[in-house]
């Protein structure tokens, strides 16, 4: 899978409340890189416990669920779209369905 907006997390992983998650981001970034998922079921094998909202839209816990990445998959292109990232506490303050990325 090709990830749009990979630079997001590495600007995410300079910020001190982020730097914590910066090693399982990059576990992340390398096993999803080295996937080819067609759909959310060949997704799900991988991660069990990644939530899947929509069609496209799914939230990866990171770092034992202390944080969560939202991403917008095009499977039939093979794209994962970083849409969002924060803390457990900020991902409750947020409807994961609405918010979007702004680049």
């Amino acid at each position: 899978m090709r990830i749009i907006k990979e630079k997001t997390l590495v600007e995410y992983c300079k910020k001190s409340k982020y730097k914590p998650a910066e090693e399982s981001l990059k576990a992340w970034v390398y096993e999803v890189r080295y996937s080819n998922w067609k759909n959310t079921n060949e997704l799900k094998l991988k991660y069990v416990n990644a939530s899947i909202i929509t069609s496209k839209r799914v939230v990866f816990n990171i770092k034992g669920n202390n944080y969560r990445l939202i991403a917008d998959i095009e499977y039939k292109l093979g794209l994962v779209f970083i849409v969002w990232f924060g803390t457990h506490q900020e991902y409750n303050r947020i409807d994961a369905k609405e918010i979007r990325y702004e680049g």
